[in-house]
Order: C-alpha cells, then sequence, then structure tokens
C-alpha cells in the first residue's frame, strides 16, 4: 500500500505544488490548511509521516507537534522560514526529526522524507515479528537494549520512547563505546551521506536524547561530550 503523508501548510499554494510532486512519486497525501484541522485530522486517522509549517494560525505547528507527540512518534519533518532559527532548534527539542527552510526544493524534501520512512519501516510481518533473515541483532550495553527490529529501547528495564533519528544516533554512538563519533559520522548515521544537516540539528537530537534517558533515570551519563571533537557513549 502507498505511504501516507499529511501535509500542512496556511499557503494552498505550497500544499497544492507539494501534494502533486508526491502524488507523482506514488505517495498518498493529506493536506491541511492549519494546525487545529490537521490534529482532529490525524488524531482520527494517523499517517506514515508529517510535515508541517511552523507558523500558522488557529494552531501553529510548535503546538501541533507537542499534542501529536502525546500519541504519536510518527517521523515529523518542518517547514520553517529563513530567520526561523530558534524554532528549528526548539522543534528539534521537541520531538521533530528534521527541518527544511523556506524557500527549498521539492527534491531535497522528498528525499528526506523517503530518508526518514526507511528508518521507520519495522520491516514486520503480520504477526509483527522481523521476517526470517532480516533480523538486526538486539544490542545490549550494560543497563542499555536496544532491539532495531522493533525500534525499541529500555534503560534499566525502563522503555525509552526515541525518534527514529534519535535511536540511529544512539545506535551508532553505543556500538563502538569509548569510541568517539564526529558531528559527520553522526550525520551520516542518522540521515545517510545524501542529505546534509548543520551542527546544531545533531547537538539538538543529543540534548533531546539525554533529557528522555534522565526522565527513567536522572543519573543518565553515558553520552559524552568531548567539545571540539563529537561525543561517545561510555563503557561503563
Amino acid at each position: 500500500m502507498p505511504q501516507t503523508i499529511a501535509l500542512v501548510d496556511d499557503d494552498r499554494n505550497i500544499l497544492t505544488s507539494i501534494a502533486m510532486a508526491l502524488e507523482a512519486e506514488g505517495f498518498t497525501v493529506r493536506t491541511y490548511a492549519d494546525g487545529a484541522e490537521a490534529l482532529k485530522g490525524l488524531s482520527a486517522q494517523p499517517v506514515d509521516l508529517a510535515v508541517l509549517d511552523i507558523k500558522m494560525p488557529r494552531m501553529d505547528g510548535m503546538e501541533l507537534l507537542g499534542r501529536l507527540r502525546r500519541q504519536t512518534q510518527m517521523p515529523v519533518i518542518f517547514l520553517t522560514s529563513k530567520d526561523d532559527e530558534v524554532d528549528e532548534l526548539l522543534g528539534l527539542r521537541m520531538g521533530a526529526d528534521d527541518y527544511i527552510k523556506k524557500p527549498f526544493s521539492q527534491r531535497l524534501l522528498i528525499e528526506r522524507i523517503r530518508a526518514l520512512l526507511r528508518r521507520g519501516e519495522a520491516r514486520k510481518d503480520t504477526s509483527g515479528n522481523p521476517p526470517a533473515g532480516e533480523t538486526e541483532q538486539t544490542m545490549t550495553r550494560g543497563d542499555l537494549v536496544l532491539d532495531p527490529s522493533r525500534h525499541y529501547c529500555t534503560w534499566k528495564g525502563g522503555a525509552v520512547a526515541l525518534t527514529v533519528t534519535e535511536f540511529l544516533i544512539l545506535k551508532s554512538l553505543a556500538a563502538r563505546p569509548g569510541h568517539v563519533k564526529n558531528r559527520d559520522q553522526l550525520m551520516d548515521a542518522a540521515y545517510g551521506e545524501s542529505i546534509y544537516v548543520d551542527d546544531r540539528t545533531i547537538d539538538s537530537h543529543i540534548k533531546r536524547l539525554r533529557k528522555k534517558f534522565k526522565v527513567v533515570d536522572d543519573g543518565f551519563q553515558q553520552i559524552e561530550t568531548l567539545y571540539g571533537v563529537g561525543y561517545r557513549y561510555r563503557e561503563r
């Protein structure tokens, strides 16, 4: 079945042009002109990924994202204006997976959508189990357990809800405890080599990762910052 994308923007021209481009790529598209309308529609009929404009009437993208994150971890991409750096960082901390500045290339947006959807695919059969031969081995690092086949993470037995991007960054760090990963390496792990994001994006994801683990364990300190170099996962 085609994957479904929600587009939320108060600019009808953007909605129409992006919807046409996505439908030409084989996606099913649902469009909403404001956040309140989108929240109602997405709560009733979830989608595979949402593209949200930040500045909208009635309910802006930030509020919409906050409400969506109470019920779903679906990938979310923000559309931001050129001068919305503060909003970009706040959006990433709140749980957005990526952002694109206006004006933007439709091809770039489509590639980022595809990248997020690829990472979000659980590769499960109808029984909910990974198909034979496609199971990724569960990774255990002390109190950390990562199950890639189910996109499932626990710390000291407590579940930690991660976005696909956060999961891949953590998996990259935990794969080699004690080894430093610079931001470029983490970008490649989370976004792929064909997609560029700036350093602030990785930093924001790391901050959100730490915050989520501290909800489960206030003493969590496994992700270390090496200033000017990058990040590493502590061996113990």
